[in-house]
């Protein structure tokens, strides 16, 4: 058994929370149906371009609605799983001041996403599970960038790993360019989407205007179908919050769910 995870961050301070990282989980035996379709989709639309979140605008908002709505069909029926996370700023580190803290930090949040976000560790079957992670270009010097994906390759040598049968060989841990992965380009309008909205920027009115521009109109339209989305699989979501168990035992639900969101509290 083989998953591929992509993964998208977006290290922007907002004013109300920052620190977003996202991520969406496939069988690498849907791999290929699913990028096919979504691929046919984008260019039926004449999306030929690389789709994301910042070139949301009127004229596309159509298309990039019936795209989402596509990406969203395959996580219903649990062929992608999505989880994001991001931090409520009044929720800062102990030691803000701490320069070593703060410069670890995006690395440090990342790898506690890709350890946590979709139960890794709660894995319960016997054979081993690969996992290849593809992660969107690493905004940070090339050493820095190889010594984080070599502590992803240690991760289930770790304790907490030690009844997983999670496995990641050597090789398995690329930075790609999303312009290349559809999956990412779907992952990376939803992380924006969820920035835009817990950040309140849908309420922004540029200096010197008396209402919202088209773009930030458009963008929220385009929240709220999002929000639809995740309200036909997940009733009642509240973006903010921590996704509850939902009637799943505990570990199963961080697994089992096929959309989820958590919301990063430092200890």
């Amino acid at each position: 058994m083989e998953y591929v995870l992509y993964c998208d961050e977006s290290s922007q301070k907002g004013p109300k929370y920052s620190d977003f990282f996202g991520g969406c989980l496939i069988s690498s035996k849907d791999l290929l149906e699913v990028t096919n379709t979504l691929n046919l989709a984008k260019a039926t639309l004449n999306l030929h371009g690389e789709v994301k979140w910042s070139k949301v605008t009127e004229n596309y908002l159509d298309k990039y609605k019936e795209l989402i709505t596509l990406f969203f069909s395959f996580i219903k029926i649990g062929k992608v799983k999505v989880r994001i996370m991001f931090r409520n700023n009044i929720n800062e580190p102990s030691d803000p001041m701490n320069i070593k803290l703060a410069d670890n930090k995006y690395f440090k949040l990342y790898y506690q996403f890709i350890k946590n976000a979709f139960g890794f560790k709660h894995f319960k079957e016997k054979e081993p599970i690969y996992v290849r992670i593809y992660l969107d270009q690493l905004p940070d010097k090339k050493e820095r960038c190889a010594e984080f994906k070599r502590f992803i390759m240690e991760m289930p040598r770790t304790s907490d790993f030690s009844m997983s049968p999670i496995r990641i060989r050597g090789g398995d841990i690329a930075e790609v360019k999303s312009h290349d992965h559809v999956l990412l380009q779907c992952l990376d309008i939803v992380l924006g989407a969820m920035f835009f909205r817990l950040n309140m920027l849908h309420k922004r009115i540029p200096a010197g205007c008396k209402r919202r521009g088209k773009r930030t109109v458009a963008k929220e339209t385009l929240y709220k179908h999002i929000y639809k989305l995740i309200n036909g699989i997940l009733p009642n979501f509240n973006i903010g919050e921590n996704t509850g168990a939902r009637g799943e035992a505990y570990p199963d639900f961080y697994w089992k769910h096929p959309y989820r969101h958590w919301s990063f509290t430092p200890n």
